[in-house]
């Protein structure tokens, strides 16, 4: 063995040295956007969040929220600053339990810099304290908050947390949530996952909720008012809290004729997809005046409007579906929305053809025959529509146009097998267009390059023979008949508005 001697002053530097932490300069601040080209500034880069724990007390009066949230996250770079996605006002914020000092920049980004730099791979605590009027607040000229009679509602994609609660806002980092409201005796408050417990003291009720697997933060929901809530269990055993705000009018009997079923499809939907991925199912229906529904995890949101016309199970079964397709995997940044939409929509066509009334098939003859080739709707890809039409029409029909086709070339079995196969392979993770077509070629056993280009990505009417069946290619070609559903479906999308 052979020892080092250090001269006196030697080992005096190496002391110093070891008492310095890395360099300043080794420290930066996490990006303000975690990388999306569609919404550069949504979501932060150099942390993950594991868990949100969110203690609010809500008058629903005044829609006067506040807030305490608790974030646990891991940081993936060394950080100076950071940033969190939120648009209310912030008393305090402290960083591994020391204040941190903390600013607003552009649209909706809080700025947070720790006492003390944050190494890389370190376990993080963020407490944020905040209030305000949800409704008060906009964001590139529009709001995700909903008011209603007797309180509001958090519910929109690609956003809606900032409204009641800070955080990494992109589907990239999913978290579990314990979500606990204080609201005034004789209002509800409703939210993903399943009822912990409730308390009352002091004229006001504690409602504790748990969502237990990765969620992404648009599929966090909130809303409080008066609702009728209703309680069951599908036949696997699931249980199911359905919400309806006592004032919904006319669309009360059509919205219950409907969400009541979420049982069922859940059941039927899982012959289809593979077992369902939650301990928690439901739905809630607020008094909202906007109209479209959302896939919030566990619990999805309808509007009123979506009765309208009557019962609309058709919409139920795509945002039931959307817990596999949109939730169980989500997409890896908002390009790949057609990986949610699309196959929604198919789902859509499944129950229409369960229910008798009419096939995948004929849906997808009508859809096509239904738009010219001059149409703009053929001039929308799917596979990456661009964020101006991430929730256009075409993104629903031709994506799931997309879909037959698929079946049309690989057949049933292999087909299903891939409909089944891929919310199990990329299970509470994110996924993209592109990871789906390798998955669908490694299953098939063939390379579908051309079929998810002819309908994915390219701006025109493709050729009628890829969605229209083999009979079509023999050049046995019948007029389209419009299937009894097909105006129930059409009308039927969680397009959102601005």
């Amino acid at each position: 063995m052979h020892r080092r001697i250090l001269a006196p002053g030697a080992l005096a530097a190496a002391s110093v040295l070891l008492a310095i932490p890395a360099s300043a300069a080794s420290y930066s601040p996490g990006a303000p956007g975690i990388g999306d080209p569609y919404y550069p500034a949504y979501g932060n880069g150099g942390y993950d969040v594991s868990h949100y724990d969110l203690r609010l007390k809500y008058q629903p009066a005044t829609d006067e929220l506040e807030g305490t949230a608790t974030l646990l996250a891991r940081t993936t770079q060394d950080l100076s600053r950071f940033n969190l996605d939120f648009l209310l006002d912030v008393s305090e914020v402290r960083v591994n339990g020391v204040k941190a000092s903390f600013a607003t920049s552009g649209e909706h980004e809080l700025e947070i810099t720790p006492k003390t730099p944050l190494a890389k791979g370190s376990a993080v605590t963020v407490v944020v304290r905040y209030s305000g009027v949800p409704s008060s607040e906009q964001a590139y000229g529009f709001t995700s908050w909903h008011r209603t009679p007797d309180g509001g509602v958090g519910a929109n994609e690609p956003e809606s947390a900032w409204w009641w609660f800070p955080s990494n806002d992109h589907p990239l980092d999913k978290a579990t949530y314990d979500v606990s409201v204080l609201v005034p005796d004789g209002s509800q408050a409703i939210s993903n996952g399943t009822l912990q417990s409730t308390s009352s003291r002091l004229g006001w009720t504690r409602y504790n909720w748990r969502s237990n697997k990765p969620q992404a933060t648009y599929l966090a929901t909130l809303a409080v008012g008066k609702f009728d809530i209703t309680t069951g269990t599908t036949e696997s055993g699931i249980p199911v809290i359905n919400a309806y705000s006592k004032d919904l009018g006319d669309n009360d009997g059509a919205a219950r004729a409907s969400v009541e079923r979420t049982g069922e499809i859940a059941d039927w939907l899982s012959g289809y997809f593979g077992p369902y991925p939650y301990n928690a199912l439901g739905g809630y229906v607020p008094n909202t005046d906007t109209g479209y529904a959302l896939e919030t995890q566990t619990r999805p949101f309808y509007s009123p409007r979506q009765f309208a016309n009557g019962s609309n199970v058709s919409v139920v079964v795509h945002e039931l579906a959307h817990q596999w397709y949109g939730d169980l995997v989500s997409v890896a940044g908002w390009k790949d929305i057609w990986i949610n939409e699309g196959f929604a929509r198919y789902a859509q066509w499944l129950w229409s053809e369960h229910e008798g009334e009419g096939t995948a098939q004929e849906l997808a003859d009508y859809v096509y025959a239904a738009h010219p080739a001059d149409d703009a709707f053929w001039t929308v890809e799917p596979g990456d529509p661009g964020p101006e039409n991430q929730f256009d029409i075409a993104v629903y029909d031709r994506g799931a146009l997309a879909l037959q086709a698929l079946r049309n070339e690989i057949g049933d079995a292999a087909f299903f097998a891939v409909l089944k196969g891929w919310p199990e392979k990329y299970a509470y993770g994110n996924a993209s267009v592109a990871d789906f077509q390798k998955y669908a070629d490694e299953v098939s056993g063939q390379s579908l390059s051309a079929v998810f280009d002819t309908w994915l990505f390219q701006p025109s009417k493709p050729a009628a023979p890829a969605a229209r069946g083999a009979s079509i290619a023999k050049g046995v070609v019948a007029p389209p008949v419009q299937p009894r559903s097909w105006k129930k479906i059409a009308a039927t999308n969680d397009v959102h508005e601005r």
